[in-house]
C-alpha cells in the first residue's frame, strides 16, 4: 500500500511559475516509475512528466518539455514538479501516480499506474 498527497496547486496567471509537491509514503520500496498526469475539465487525463523513484530518469510531454522540471531530491518519499510559464488550458487536478511491478520507468499510460493521489488543483487565469 502506497500514500501520495499531492500539494501546491492554486490560483495563478498565465506566464506565471509554480511548484507542485508530492509526498509519499507506506510501502515506497516497491515503487519503480511515477508521473504527473493532469486533468482538465471535461477532458481525460493525461501524462505530464515521468521520474524514476531514484530520480535518475526523467521524461516529459511535448508540451511541457522546456518549461517544467521533474524531480526526486529526497530518494524516499518527496517529488517535484517546477511548472514555469504556465498557460490557461493547464487549469486542471494534477496528480501523481506510482508502480511497483513495471518493466519500465518511462510509463506514460493511465493504465500502468496502480497507485494514485487525489490530486492538487491548480487555475490559471488569462
Amino acid at each position: 500500500q502506497v500514500q501520495l498527497v499531492e500539494s501546491g496547486g492554486g490560483l495563478v496567471q498565465a506566464g506565471d511559475s509554480l511548484r507542485l509537491s508530492c509526498a509519499a509514503s507506506g510501502r515506497t520500496f516497491r515503487i519503480y516509475a511515477t508521473a504527473w498526469f493532469r486533468q482538465a475539465p471535461g477532458k481525460e487525463r493525461e501524462f505530464v512528466a515521468g521520474i524514476s523513484w531514484t530520480g535518475g530518469s526523467t521524461h516529459y510531454s511535448d508540451s511541457v518539455k522546456g518549461r517544467f522540471t521533474v524531480s526526486k531530491p529526497n530518494i524516499k518519499n518527496t517529488m517535484y514538479l517546477q511548472m514555469n510559464n504556465l498557460r490557461t488550458e493547464e487549469t486542471a487536478v494534477w496528480c501523481y501516480a506510482a508502480d511497483g511491478d513495471s518493466s519500465s520507468w518511462s510509463l506514460r499510460q493511465t493504465r500502468d499506474y496502480d497507485d494514485w493521489g487525489q490530486g492538487t488543483q491548480l487555475n490559471v487565469c488569462s
